[in-house]
């Protein structure tokens, strides 16, 4: 019995010993709420095993991760990107989370007709990105929503919103129509984003650059409200009605003064306005206004037209507005 007692306890020492290594890769995790790690570009399964030491989501250390890892785990790199550790998630299950799941997602969302001063400013109110950035130059950016990292550079996001309005407008242009009122890439951001800051709905952008070319070709001016207020608020809502000095106001901008497009964009146009501007509709139309409802009413002559801006002057009376 002694002889057997003798090979026999090492022998359960040895077995829950190693019961007790097995249970710190497979068993639950210390932490007892979500946690999250950003996990850097390039970074090592050693560098990732000391993270998870630090943030005290594994039990035992980082030597004995990186054992356990190379011995049972996959051989795949870890990846980049911000991930959401489960309360209690074991070893095992952390490395395969950093191996094959999905980091989590943050976005920012530009919206269609935003103009750069506040492209500028969501991008600097987000508290996950970092640096600082200059206001980009209207029209550079492509209205979407992009993904980020946490603690990603503001100038990085900045670049591929810019890096996709240059392919998306490139893609566009060769598609362009031949008798367009538009002959550079520039001037058609220029005109797509007065289209953009003209009509809210979709099924109009096309007529709306169909009267602004019709307008074009003809010499006149367009006489876009957007382009008077730009130079007032650079793009912000105006809150108020347009006043008369700024009707007649010379700036390079307005369009009621003289003809031909303004000296450059006054938002940040979608894929939908540059596309209406490079294929626009073919009509006769000249002139077009509010029609109450959201939309607008297109007319051919300058008497059409007044009758259209009558009606919509008494349909603003009617709601208090005038």
């Amino acid at each position: 019995m002694k002889r057997f007692l003798l090979l026999f306890l090492p022998a359960l020492a040895l077995v829950a010993a190693g019961a007790a290594l097995w249970l710190l890769w497979v068993g639950p995790g210390p932490t007892e709420e979500p946690k999250t790690l950003i996990v850097a570009q390039g970074s090592s399964l050693a560098r990732v095993a000391d993270q998870l030491e630090e943030a005290g989501v594994i039990r035992g250390n980082a030597t004995s991760f990186r054992a356990f890892a190379r011995l049972l785990g996959s051989s795949d790199p870890v990846q980049a990107g911000e991930f959401l550790i489960p309360a209690r998630l074991s070893a095992d299950g952390i490395l395969n989370l950093l191996q094959h799941g999905r980091p989590v997602q943050r976005l920012v969302t530009i919206p269609e007709g935003m103009p750069s001063v506040l492209v500028h400013e969501r991008l600097a109110r987000n508290p996950y990105l970092t640096g600082d950035i200059p206001v980009p130059a209207e029209g550079s950016v492509l209205p979407n929503s992009y993904s980020f990292q946490r603690g990603e550079s503001r100038a990085a996001v900045l670049g591929r919103m810019q890096a996709a309005m240059r392919a998306e407008l490139s893609r566009l242009w060769a598609q362009r129509r031949p008798d367009i009122a538009v002959s550079t890439p520039r001037e058609a951001i220029i005109l797509a984003s007065i289209v953009e800051k003209e009509t809210a709905k979709p099924s109009e952008r096309r007529m709306v650059a169909g009267v602004y070319t019709n307008r074009l070709k003809a010499g006149m001016p367009l006489g876009a409200d957007p382009t008077v207020i730009y130079p007032v608020t650079r793009g912000r809502p105006l809150g108020r009605r347009i006043l008369r000095s700024e009707l007649r106001a010379d700036n390079g901008y307005n369009t009621y003064v003289r003809a031909g497009l303004p000296v450059g964009p006054i938002a940040n146009p979608g894929r939908a306005s540059i596309s209406a501007v490079l294929n626009p509709e073919t009509t006769d139309a000249l002139y077009f206004v509010a029609d109450g409802t959201g939309g607008h009413i297109f007319a051919r002559t300058l008497q059409e037209h007044n009758a259209n801006v009558a009606r919509w002057y008494a349909i603003r009376r009617a709601r208090g507005e005038m």
